[in-house]
């Protein structure tokens, strides 16, 4: 399965995500495009059978700034039936924590993506490289879950 990761990031979490996944999902044998928001266009997408789109939280819930014309973009591209999943880094202090992932959980949707498995949220206060690295190979153990057939989550 070929996979698009497309994200932003403010402090480097959100990127050392995007490439741990990407190198996890890689050890699997599939194929992997890793992208920054700035350098993709929505359209791009509908190439490949998976999408992952991450971006960190700003604010008390909102996108980064550097992610809202990619969101605004991918929102109008008809993805229908593409596996896709969202993830992000926060910060914990804050009320909505990672709220970014659940947005673009919902634009993944509205675009007819099938969601994977829910997103994944680091906490950018608490987590070290470590954790993030093995926060990553486990939700790539999920997404494989559902390439094998076993379980939809």
């Amino acid at each position: 399965m070929n996979t698009l990761i497309v994200f932003t990031s403010m402090t480097g979490t959100t990127e050392m995500m995007a490439y741990a996944l990407a190198e996890a999902i890689e050890k699997t044998g599939d194929e992997v495009v890793v992208k920054d928001a700035f350098d993709s266009f929505a359209e791009e997408l509908t190439a490949f059978e998976r999408i992952l789109v991450g971006c960190p939280t700003w604010g008390d819930g909102d996108l980064s700034d550097e992610f809202i014309d990619f969101y605004e973009e991918m929102v109008q591209v008809d993805l229908t039936g593409k596996k896709a999943a969202a993830f992000g880094s926060g910060d914990s202090s804050y009320e909505h924590f990672a709220r970014a992932v659940d947005i673009l959980e919902e634009g993944l949707k509205t675009c007819g993506c099938d969601i994977i498995t829910n997103g994944l949220k680091v906490d950018s206060r608490s987590c070290d490289e470590e954790e993030i690295q093995a926060k990553c190979k486990w939700f790539v153990e999920k997404l494989m879950i559902e390439k094998q057939g076993c379980v939809k989550l």
